[in-house]
């Protein structure tokens, strides 16, 4: 599901599945195990009528968004120097085998033992989306036609202008099939690192003393609010690349 765009039967699927959930809850009747939508619903809507509530998904989402950017421009750096160099690529190959292969829960670990808990989250998120980041651009790169890039080195093109014409166009759809990917990465990511090291005003904090005891709507409220802010990011960037071809092609048109 892509952003916000729910019409005609999506919004039917969206209904369907809350109705199920509204029946398994009945037939539960237990709200510590399923509380009901309407019952979640109005905890959240408790919830965000105070500022702690803000608060609280502001940091989480500010250190989500700092790791998330911090990955996506080192991986671009990586794989524009892996892709000139082969030795450098030889070098950092077996680097992100390892942490593509290392669990979420591992990096968390492991990576506590050197910094505070307030910024492991970031560090997460930054661990999660490089490779990914870095393996679509470096795949993008090299996927740019052999027959353009020597009618740029015929016709002398600066290396921006080979960029920009050639290797840019090429990548685009690569880089944003990266950052679609990694915002759901970067959400998981970051708030599972919370989770397990819950520093102060965090959603993972919010959700780990739900559980801990045993606040079932509030746990269930939270968790809406990690899959709403995923979400709104997520529209934002379509629309961004919507408005970003938009006015590509008004300039095509125009020149």
């Amino acid at each position: 599901m892509r952003g916000w765009r729910l019409p005609g039967k999506r919004i039917l699927a969206l209904a369907f599945w809350l109705g199920l959930w509204a029946l398994l809850a009945r037939i539960v009747d237990r709200e510590l195990l399923l509380p009901g939508p309407l019952v979640v619903a109005r905890r959240l809507w408790t919830l965000a009528g105070t500022g702690a509530f803000w608060r609280i998904t502001g940091v989480s989402l500010l250190r989500i968004v700092c790791g998330a950017v911090l990955g996506v421009a080192v991986g671009v750096l990586l794989a524009a120097g892996t892709v000139r160099s082969r030795l450098l690529d030889t070098l950092l190959a077996p680097l992100l085998a390892v942490i593509r292969a290392t669990p979420v829960a591992s990096f968390i670990l492991l990576v506590l033992i050197w910094v505070g808990r307030s910024v492991l989250p970031c560090v997460i998120v930054f661990l999660m989306v490089l490779p990914v980041v870095w393996s679509n651009i470096d795949t993008g790169l090299r996927s740019a036609d052999d027959r353009y890039l020597e009618l740029a080195r015929l016709y002398g093109f600066s290396r921006w202008r080979t960029a920009k014409l050639i290797y840019i166009p090429t990548v685009a759809p690569y880089f944003l099939s990266a950052c679609r990917a990694c915002l759901g990465l970067a959400w998981k990511s970051g708030v599972a690192a919370e989770v397990l090291t819950v520093p102060a005003r965090s959603i993972g904090r919010e959700l780990f003393e739900a559980k801990l005891y045993l606040n079932t709507a509030d746990l269930f409220a939270w968790t809406a609010v990690v899959v709403l802010c995923s979400l709104l990011i997520e529209n934002l960037l379509d629309a961004a690349i919507d408005q970003l071809g938009r006015s590509r092609r008004i300039m095509g048109v125009e020149t």
